[in-house]
């Protein structure tokens, strides 16, 4: 006795058996395109690092140190997303270039609106790097803060205060900002202001002054220290002084230490005094009576 096999459990079965072979034969064709590809990426990331590699050694003896880590790493991520389209291109031939790039499009789109924070720093520290406003070792002064580039990364920027403080400051805050470069010259002017007596000769005391600060090695000579009245105020005569020295933090106030004593030490020993607070008192009437009636 034979048992016979309804119709649709035949049908359902050859189905399967189709499906699995035409499974089969797709992934027995694409495993080579797989492989292929697999190789393509392991090359590209070689690539990369190589190129990297590379790139940071020659920009680093033209460019900063800054601008040579970041634009390797930029390169080298652009030989990543050449090589990965590449691989899905060998991996899925049906796929056009064009799909592939329309792809990239969106998906660059939602990551930009996802990231946009991230992306703008990014951009920012790029533009930072090309433009060179300021380089690693540069005193700057920007959003209120103080100090030494120690560097300038993809995303930040970070400098170490005078007072040996770390401040990270986002590069998109940094590049929309007015930014003080101290170190932009070779030398860099500085002022202070002092006072004499107001019965003093102003114009021997400003020539004793500039005679004085001819005498401290830092300050420069050309251009040269100047000395000027600049107010008369109640109880002096206020002289601002002008005077150039070296642009950095620490030598600027070694200097201006120097240049304001032996300024005093000169005018005190000719006989110019500085001046003492005075305080005038207004007696009121009522004062003035209690005086006479005591007298």
């Amino acid at each position: 006795m034979h048992l016979l096999r309804a119709p649709d459990e035949t049908d359902t079965t050859e189905e399967v058996a189709a499906s699995a072979n035409s499974i089969w034969d797709t992934a027995s064709n694409a495993l080579p395109r797989v492989g292929v590809a697999i190789a393509i990426v392991v090359i590209g990331w070689v690539a990369s690092r190589g190129l990297r590699a590379l790139l940071r050694h020659w920009w680093c003896h033209r460019q900063t140190p800054s601008f040579a880590e970041v634009m390797s790493k930029v390169a080298g991520w652009f030989v990543v997303v050449i090589v990965t389209l590449l691989a899905i291109a060998v991996t899925f031939p049906s796929v056009r270039p064009v799909d592939i790039l329309g792809g990239l499009g969106f998906f660059s789109l939602a990551i930009g609106f996802a990231f946009q924070d991230i992306l703008e720093n990014s951009l920012s520290g790029v533009l930072l790097l090309f433009r060179q406003p300021f380089r690693t070792g540069d005193q700057i002064e920007v959003q209120d803060r103080t100090g030494t580039v120690e560097a300038i990364t993809i995303r930040e920027t970070r400098l170490t205060t005078f007072d040996g403080q770390l401040v990270i400051i986002p590069n998109r805050d940094v590049y929309k900002s007015v930014i003080r470069v101290q170190t932009a010259y070779e030398v860099r002017r500085i002022e202070y202001v002092i006072g004499i007596a107001p019965d003093s000769d102003a114009d021997r005391a400003c020539e004793l002054i500039v005679s004085a600060l001819g005498d401290v090695a830092q300050v420069r000579r050309v251009p040269a220290p100047q000395a000027f009245v600049s107010r008369l105020a109640p109880s002096s005569v206020e002289v601002t002084v002008w005077y150039w020295t070296d642009p950095r933090q620490a030598d600027a106030i070694r200097t201006q230490h120097h240049a304001i004593t032996v300024a005093k030490d000169r005018l005190e020993r000719a006989g110019i005094t500085l001046p003492a607070d005075r305080l005038v008192v207004q007696p009121s009437d009522g004062l003035l009576a209690a005086l006479r009636s005591g007298e």
